[in-house]
């Protein structure tokens, strides 16, 4: 039978951690065996404790017996990028077909699974795909946009597009209310780090997620690896996850002007052609110049190879 992980990091944020966990019990399954692992990324407060009591209830009289909870600990704050590779290694070891990311700060559909298990298997070369993910309700940018009736239908994700000409990546369809408009199944630019099912066959060609990254721009870089290994990223509309966007990092942080500067250059270096890597290392000067006191350290760290966590010690 074929067999799925959950992996789903928490560090110090057991309130959402909890409320993404309580979803996942509502998940449908159905001809396949669902294990949900949960990484907790070296949490300072009481979250391991928090959430060996959920994990434990769960697998003695839990409301759904077909999925088996686990609970694994870093030594340390891996990031995004190592904290998950933990996760993926724990249920490659366990022999799952197929692993899903999926952020702490999430509320799933109970077809989720079932959705993307079935494009999965239709397509021999599938490698990754990520759902139609919207806002949760109360936590879109621009909430007094919208009428009462449209809160949570509002798009955050429906598939990525990157503009090679400046290395941003975008997700498709941000801020527009769905009204079915993004509901073709189609292959996309690069699946989001939210929420991304992997397949064990991609994961054995191409690895898991590069850990200088630590975070940001780790989903794209693997969505390119795994487009050039032959295989396909998909953006499924039929699967659905709502998404508190930005709680652990800050929209306009230090965090991400740290992040963002360092790993744009170097997605950018390794990806893009000459025409935009000479734009984006010029750019990176004027950065040094007139950027933002992280900005112009994750530069800095890019030019002396300073990966992984970095000079970032606030965390």
């Amino acid at each position: 039978m074929t067999k799925v992980s959950i992996v789903i990091l928490n560090w110090n944020h057991a309130d959402d951690t909890l409320e993404c966990l309580k979803s996942i019990k509502d998940l449908l399954v159905d001809n396949f065996e669902l294990t949900c692992v949960v990484v907790d990324n070296g949490s300072k407060d009481d979250s391991v404790k928090r959430l060996t009591q959920f994990i434990n209830k769960e697998n003695k009289v839990g409301g759904n017996q077909k999925i088996s909870w686990r609970l694994i600990g870093t030594d340390a704050n891996r990031g995004f990028a190592g904290g998950n590779n933990f996760g993926i290694k724990y249920a490659l070891e366990r022999k799952a077909d197929y692993v899903m990311i999926l952020n702490n700060d999430t509320r799933v559909h109970p077809t989720l699974l079932i959705r993307i298990i079935e494009v999965a298997k239709k397509y021999s070369d599938f490698g990754v795909a990520s759902p139609k993910i919207c806002f949760e309700e109360g936590y879109e940018f621009h909430k007094e946009r919208y009428k009462k009736s449209d809160l949570g239908k509002v798009v955050w994700y429906a598939g990525g597009e990157i503009d090679w000409d400046n290395l941003y990546g975008k997700t498709r369809g941000v801020d527009e209310v769905d009204k079915g408009q993004y509901d073709e199944l189609e292959e996309t630019e690069f699946a989001t780090g939210t929420c991304m099912f992997l397949s064990r066959k991609v994961l054995e060609k191409v690895g898991s997620f590069d850990e200088k990254y630590f975070m940001y721009y780790e989903d794209t870089d693997f969505s390119q690896r795994t487009k050039r290994a032959g295989f396909k990223v998909f953006y499924v509309p039929d699967a659905v996850v709502w998404h508190k966007v930005a709680q652990s990092s800050g929209i306009g942080s230090n965090l991400n002007d740290y992040f963002i500067a360092r790993n744009r250059l170097l997605f950018g270096m390794r990806y893009a052609n000459f025409r935009t890597r000479l734009a984006l290392y010029r750019e990176s000067m004027k950065l040094l110049l007139t950027g933002r006191e992280w900005q112009k350290r994750g530069v800095l760290d890019f030019y002396f190879r300073n990966f992984g966590k970095g000079s970032w010690r606030n965390s």
